[in-house]
């Protein structure tokens, strides 16, 4: 029983400190202050329980001759707690890199919505061609608007079920004259290959099927042919590792409304302090859906709402106290919008960091 309770404490503990860090350093980027973060690398806690047993004489005292049972017990908890400091240019470097496609697909395949998503992590959207470019910093009036309008577009058409964000396969394929190769090498391509000889020619035909970039569109991607799918991935390789291509096509639900264009995605430092300016110096404001959009179910004015005041509110879901004043994350009443967008926070921020390192490297130890 000290063994469960215990355990569940410590987990506990750890993700409330993990929250609180998280909110602190959006404090700090309030003030455009440096944000740190440390983490526990070990929890090594000692229980020790002892039970001793034994008689005494009767209180009756000389006319007494039955001896009295005594039974005690106690119990200890000794924890000794590893504090690592993030720091150094490796993890520095992880909070500087912008995501990646990859993890942002992973994100989108957790049933969050594309509007919270992509308002967290998105720093502009950039149309084919970049003929324009819709910057998502609320100081920006006209291009914080319009890529307001396109990612709650997305989201009415994720509403619908037809928001797609699928990695393209496509096929390609190859000839290679048939005495050109001996058997071992013919056996290693047929690994990687299909291999079919030509009944005309003394050639072979190889095909390959290849997993190619994410494209987030409004129809699924194997309806298109394989030269088209070729053609959507060729574009989509020309984009940095951190864009995500879009394509949204008239003829399918929400092309009323086409887009084609790439999402560009912030590096975690950068949602920090992307937050911490929309409490003070840029907040974020009322954006109405497009006409062509259809109704939407959530449009909060804030991606994250976080408070601050001088007194700690009574019915904040997570409080720190940050040069006098009190930043707490507001709950949601009529939604989960806000604890969604601090979990998915929570979530980033765990892709960015390394494995803490263990006892033994320099840490701060606290023993209680």
């Amino acid at each position: 029983m000290a063994l469960d309770h215990l355990a569940i404490a410590y987990n506990e503990s750890s993700a409330d400190v993990m929250s609180k860090q998280l909110l602190l350093n959006i404090a700090r980027a309030r003030f455009n202050q440096p944000i740190y973060f440390s983490g526990i690398s070990n929890i090594a806690a000692t229980l020790n329980f002892q039970v001793n047993a034994g008689a005494t004489p009767p209180f009756t005292g000389n006319s007494g001759t039955t001896l009295m049972p005594i039974f005690g017990g106690s119990a200890s908890e000794n924890p000794t707690i590893s504090i690592v400091p993030m720091e150094g240019e490796q993890f520095t470097q992880r909070l500087l890199t912008p995501l990646s496609e990859d993890k942002l697909t992973l994100l989108l395949r957790q049933n969050i919505d594309v509007d919270l998503l992509l308002r967290l992590v998105t720093l502009e959207f950039r149309t084919q061609g970049e003929e324009a470019v819709f910057h998502n910093r609320p100081r920006n009036r006209r291009d914080y608007a319009a890529f307001r309008r396109i990612v709650l577009h997305l989201s009415s058409i994720q509403d619908r079920d037809q928001l797609y964000a699928e990695p393209l396969i496509f096929e390609r394929h190859w000839t290679l004259p048939s005495g050109s190769i001996s058997g071992k090498e013919f056996q290693a391509l047929e690994q990687d290959y299909s291999i079919a000889p030509d009944s005309t020619r003394p050639i072979y035909h190889l095909t390959k099927q290849v997993v190619g970039r994410t494209v987030l569109t409004n129809y699924d991607p194997l309806l298109l042919s394989n030269e088209e799918r070729i053609r959507l991935n060729d574009e989509a390789e020309k984009n940095a590792p951190n864009d995500l291509l879009v394509d949204v096509r008239p003829g399918y639900p929400g092309g009323e409304y086409p887009l084609h264009g790439k999402f560009r995605l912030r590096s975690f430092s950068n949602i920090m302090y992307f937050i911490g300016r929309t409490l003070a110096a840029e907040p974020e404001r009322d954006v109405p859906k497009d006409p062509r959009t259809p109704p939407v179910g959530e449009n909060p004015v804030s991606v994250i709402e976080i408070s601050e005041s001088n007194r700690p509110p009574a019915d904040a879901d997570v409080v720190v106290n940050y040069r006098g004043r009190y930043f707490a994350v507001r709950p949601s009443h009529r939604s989960s919008w806000n604890q969604t967008a601090f979990r998915v926070l929570s979530q980033i921020f765990q892709m960015t960091v390394t494995e803490l390192p263990k006892p033994g490297v320099p840490s701060i130890t606290i023993a209680k």
